[in-house]
């Protein structure tokens, strides 16, 4: 049996808290009210498949990790350099090595 720690109200809440924005500024990006996006945050409500699959694009995640079959955030580095991804995989590093968590 699949045990699902089931916890998409927190993902979303901490990933919009990480970003630093409001639940109105998400709202707006994804083309929905605040009301939605507390509702979601609350545990009142679920998104739609489809704005499941919007959310994860927004904030560049799985919808593995938004519902929390994927414990591990990615940062998505595509297009960027090799040098530069290389500085940010020794800072990630760093930071690990350091304890520095958030």
């Amino acid at each position: 049996m699949l045990m699902l720690n089931y916890k998409l109200h927190e993902q979303i809440r901490k990933l919009r808290q990480a970003r630093n924005i409001t639940q109105v500024e998400l709202g707006k990006r994804l083309g929905v009210t605040k009301a939605c996006v507390c509702n979601w945050e609350a545990d009142n409500a679920q998104p739609s498949v489809e704005m499941l699959v919007r959310m994860a694009a927004f904030f560049a995640v799985s919808t593995d990790y938004l519902l929390g079959f994927e414990p591990r955030e990615y940062l998505d580095v595509t297009g960027l350099p090799d040098e530069t991804v290389s500085h940010l995989r020794q800072i990630v590093d760093d930071l690990k090595a350091s304890g520095n968590k958030g």
